[in-house]
């Protein structure tokens, strides 16, 4: 169906939490890649460091840069988040921020790779943990390709006087791109006192997302342990998803018709790692 790219402004609004949180509960096939230039955090949390950390995208990072082709490679860097399914994927984020500088040159090439994963047999969507806007090495390329762009706020004035920059700094990334602003939504988590309607007409865009304030499920999706699927925030979570749909629908119907690549993406393969 899409890439879909999560950012945030500064501070700690949870991207990560909210991206696992949209992963586990996705109603399709989906990966969730960690593309935070300042170093994943699921495998060390979530999975609670149950696989080494010999995989992931700074692997195919390697791979791309010394010629090779990334769909030899791919399925090979993922772990099943709920085996064995084969459904829920991680793609491993660096484990040290020195790396991302190695992820700078190849960012292009992962995302006509995310974006391609759709036409494949069968076919997976992305989400993107980017981070924070801010941090060296942000993941440009991916949000400028993604069919949407979240940008993760917490529903308080500190948290939107946080993002009115960090909006302002993608709304003219998207339109020197050409690629149009349609793309770019917010996603509310956490605490905070106002109404995504406020947000919306403070920060003036759209919120596709609203995930509430459920520290018990935060701190297990964080540090590990067993999600209780009909907990507040996964069961936002999964509500969300027809809006998300929505948001993904209009924006693509502003696009021209797109072509499926020449090459498809590699078809499911079980060297995806089990996570439990």
């Amino acid at each position: 169906m899409a890439v879909i790219a999560l950012a945030s402004a500064k501070g700690s609004p949870g991207v990560t939490t909210a991206a696992l949180a949209l992963t586990l509960t996705w109603p399709g096939r989906c990966v969730l890649a960690e593309c935070d230039p300042a170093g994943g955090s699921v495998q060390a949390g979530y999975l609670a460091g149950a696989l080494p950390a010999d995989r992931g995208i700074r692997e195919l990072a390697v791979a791309e840069l010394r010629g090779e082709d990334l769909r030899g490679k791919w399925w090979g860097q993922l772990v099943d988040l709920q085996p064995p399914q084969l459904q829920r994927l991680l793609l491993p984020g660096i484990t040290d921020p020195v790396q991302s500088g190695a992820l700078r040159p190849v960012w292009d090439k992962l995302g006509e790779f995310f974006a391609d994963l759709e036409y494949g047999q069968p076919g997976f969507d992305v989400i993107v943990d980017c981070g924070r806007l801010a941090a060296p090495n942000t993941a440009w390329p991916l949000l400028l390709r993604a069919d949407a762009v979240l940008l993760v706020v917490r529903p308080s004035l500190p948290g939107l006087s946080t993002a009115v920059p960090s909006l302002r700094t993608l709304r003219t990334q998207l339109s020197e791109h050409g690629v149009g602003t349609m793309s770019l939504a917010l996603l509310v988590n956490g605490p905070g006192d106002l109404p995504a309607r406020t947000v919306t007409n403070q920060l003036h865009n759209p919120v596709v997302l609203t995930l509430p304030d459920d520290p018990k499920t935060a701190t297990v999706l964080g540090h590990g342990g067993s999600v209780k699927m009909n907990s507040p925030l996964m069961r936002a979570a999964a509500a969300a998803h027809p809006k998300l749909a929505g948001h993904l629908r209009a924006r693509r119907s502003s696009l021209p018709p797109q072509s499926p690549p020449q090459s498809p993406p590699p078809a499911t393969n079980p060297e995806a790692s089990h996570a439990h």
